[in-house]
């Protein structure tokens, strides 16, 4: 380093002419082959190596989130791509970009939520499913109340039950991982129906909000987890639409059933 150049540090990644280190190690020959992308993905946003139940719960949660079959971010992906075959970077982009408060932000929504629950409780935290019961309580009357939506609760598709939310709570149990985000997530499950008069199911985006808080992971990252997750099932669906296109279908029926309404147009 030339002395008076100014200094960028970082605890990520640096090379020179013979080596890469990243995380402080070896690339070549500390991590290629014995650290898995989930692990390395982990480790990378939290500055720490995660243990091995951590990264099991933490790739159990990016598996949830990969693809939901034909979403904006998937249709939009996949119509980029028919509007530009060259750019695959676009097609991913425009997809992840659709990344928000209905689609995969829910994930942060929920974190952030829960969270701002359990920080206002203060310590000691509930020890008991009636304690717990009573903050989920408190927190649904205060959003009520103030006509504010509760994250993580209902589904357009899975009305009765999510498939994923059981199994994100039964591995976070067996790995150790289980910690109050997701007590208080349960808890507000129990609890919608006294306090919003109907039953809602928790929505695996929710219970991926509330897995990744328990794992100690920031706030402010949670969305973009859910985009790394989402990142892959993108990928597949340019790759299918490849193989099998469709979105020249989609295009087409939308046009071709494009009905001029009188009065929108200005002039």
């Amino acid at each position: 380093m030339t002395a008076g150049q100014p200094q960028y540090p970082t605890g990520l990644g640096t090379s020179d002419a013979t080596t890469i280190r990243l995380l402080g190690h070896d690339l070549a020959n500390d991590l290629m082959g014995q650290v898995g992308f989930g692990e390395l993905a982990f480790w990378l946003a939290a500055q720490r190596r995660p243990s091995a139940g951590e990264v099991r719960l933490f790739e159990t949660v990016l598996v949830a989130l990969a693809d939901h079959g034909f979403t904006p971010t998937a249709i939009a992906a996949r119509l980029t791509l028919l509007s530009a075959p060259e750019s695959i970077q676009g097609a991913m982009a425009a997809g992840l970009l659709g990344g928000g408060s209905r689609f995969l932000g829910v994930t942060e929504d929920t974190g952030r939520f829960l969270d701002e629950v359990i920080t206002a409780a203060g310590d000691p935290l509930p020890a008991t499913t009636e304690e717990w019961d009573a903050l989920a309580g408190k927190a649904l009357a205060e959003r009520k109340a103030t006509k504010r939506f509760v994250p993580g609760l209902g589904h357009p598709v899975h009305k009765e039950r999510d498939p994923r939310t059981a199994v994100i709570i039964r591995i976070a149990r067996e790995e150790g991982v289980y910690g109050p985000h997701l007590a208080l997530f349960e808890a507000l499950g129990r609890m919608a129906p006294e306090f919003l008069g109907r039953t809602l199911p928790l929505n695996g985006a929710g219970v991926c909000g509330a897995a990744l808080a328990d794992l100690r992971l920031p706030a402010e990252l949670l969305r973009g987890f859910a985009l790394l997750a989402r990142a892959a099932g993108l990928l597949g669906h340019l790759a299918e639409e490849l193989r099998r296109p469709i979105a020249a279908d989609i295009y087409h029926s939308v046009d071709r059933n494009a009905r001029y309404v009188a009065g929108d147009a200005v002039g």
